[in-house]
């Protein structure tokens, strides 16, 4: 039988392996995921869940919280003094259907929508321009990021991607 010790040592692991990826792929890259993933055409195993003229939508793979989605450029640019006219609108347009999309998917309380510009301002990607939309929910802060540094994500990216491309095509026929 365990000790007291070995219970208490087991009750604070918390297994996440899916970060690991993250972790070591963090930096590696071949090339820009925001222009390599779109020429794919393979917009579920990439979670592109919609695409416009200048712009698309694509899941983050290592999600702040359940719905969280970027806005991107197809044009490579990480400065937003070069961004054209119709870049501009796009990515404005389909951010606020991101939030109708979400609100409708999801419904959160509330969200983050925001850039980060440069790699020093916490970007991942900083040479490509991109806006996150991260759906928030009353409490969604728990013990788990704020002692365990781990989020916990109660749903697969790909039953996710499912409902909002869904939402998407149906927002975006009528």
């Amino acid at each position: 039988m365990p000790s007291s010790d070995d219970h208490k040592e087991t009750k604070q692991l918390l297994w996440a392996p899916w970060r690991m990826t993250y972790i070591e792929t963090c930096g590696v890259s071949d090339g820009c995921i925001f222009c390599e993933k779109p020429k794919q055409k393979t917009d579920r195993e990439n979670l592109i869940v919609y695409r416009a003229e200048h712009v698309f939508v694509i899941m983050n793979r290592f999600p702040y919280n359940n719905g969280h989605m970027m806005v991107v450029p197809y044009r490579h640019i990480a400065d937003l003094s070069l961004l054209d006219l119709n870049e501009k609108t796009a990515l404005m347009d389909l951010i606020t259907v991101c939030q109708q999309v979400l609100q409708q998917v999801m419904a959160p309380h509330g969200y983050n929508v925001g850039m980060n510009l440069g790699r020093t301002a916490g970007a991942g990607i900083a040479d490509h321009l991109h806006f996150h939309i991260v759906p928030r929910w009353n409490g969604d802060t728990n013990f788990m990021p704020v002692l365990g540094e781990t989020k916990v994500i109660s749903e697969a990216l790909e039953r996710t991607w499912d409902k909002l491309n869904t939402a998407f095509q149906s927002m975006m026929s009528k």
